[in-house]
């Protein structure tokens, strides 16, 4: 296939095609209706034929090239799939989308500071697994670690001291940045305000700009209570605004998609294994966590 789009991206090679899907034609026709010289045909023409746009026959003294329309077939269901998979509903085209329109309106409405204070987000997810092992993922920093971040960032630092005044630092990458070698798409630092075991955390958080100022903060409230089976889990989320920069707008703008995809993650991971088997003690009896 990139033997194909190499062959193909060639202006004059792209005319040549377009030539031979009229009908199969010899070198020195073709020549002619492209405008060029005869042994520069030639070389565009091998090329095209290695890799297997066309095909050639000789006849008498001339060759005459045809193209191949099956590999353009290949090439446009190659593509079909492509655009098919970015368009997707749900999928991260449609994400990138809605947050750019987010983005636009942020932009717009951040004249000047204060602009977003007391803007309010609120979530709810009704999740598997019972509330002391929801608190877990909640507080402990390697559980954290699995889910605090929208689908397409990873978590590359984090500490998460689950007491009133404890810590907090949260640093994140492109989810494909392997190494750490592309720029740190956030970082994140905050202080935890109130703590009631496996029922209610509120926590502060700040972005931080490029230069190292505070984009604004966030004001975390998470509630958790068994549902009525005694099974499961609902949890609430009160994520509320103060101190907003006018820098802060890229930010704010993705506040409701990408936090909503971190609940998500949760959802999806408690769902896999309810039980959690691996990190399920008897007694919660330590909730402070760094790494």
């Amino acid at each position: 296939m990139e033997a194909l789009l190499t062959a193909l991206a060639d202006p004059a090679r792209w005319r040549l095609v377009n030539l031979l899907a009229e009908r199969p034609r010899p070198v020195g026709v073709l020549a002619q209706l492209s405008g060029a010289r005869q042994p520069q045909t030639t070389k565009h023409l091998q090329t095209l034929e290695r890799a297997g746009v066309v095909t050639s026959q000789r006849t008498g003294q001339r060759r005459v090239y045809a193209l191949r329309p099956e590999s353009l077939r290949e090439l446009a269901a190659a593509l079909g799939r492509l655009a098919d998979t970015a368009d997707q509903a749900g999928g991260a085209r449609e994400t990138f989308d809605r947050y750019g329109l987010s983005l636009d309106a942020e932009r717009l409405a951040a004249e000047e500071p204060g602009w977003a204070d007391g803007r309010t987000f609120r979530f709810h997810r009704s999740l598997q697994g019972h509330p002391e092992l929801v608190w877990r993922h909640l507080t402990d920093a390697a559980l954290l670690a699995r889910w605090w971040t929208p689908d397409d960032l990873r978590v590359s630092e984090l500490a998460f001291e689950a007491w009133p005044g404890g810590r907090i630092v949260q640093q994140y990458r492109d989810a494909d940045d392997a190494d750490g070698s592309d720029l740190v798409a956030g970082h994140a630092e905050g202080t935890v305000e109130e703590v009631r075991l496996h029922e209610h955390l509120a926590y502060r958080l700040s972005p931080l700009l490029p230069g190292g100022g505070l984009a604004f903060t966030a004001h975390v409230d998470l509630g958790l209570r068994p549902t009525g089976t005694g099974t499961g889990t609902d949890l609430d989320v009160l994520f509320r605004v103060s101190d907003s920069t006018v820098e802060s707008a890229d930010f704010i703008a993705g506040i409701e998609i990408g936090f909503g995809q971190s609940l998500d993650r949760l959802a999806a991971i408690l769902a896999a294994d309810p039980h959690d088997t691996e990190h399920d003690t008897e007694h919660d009896t330590d909730t402070r966590s760094t790494r």
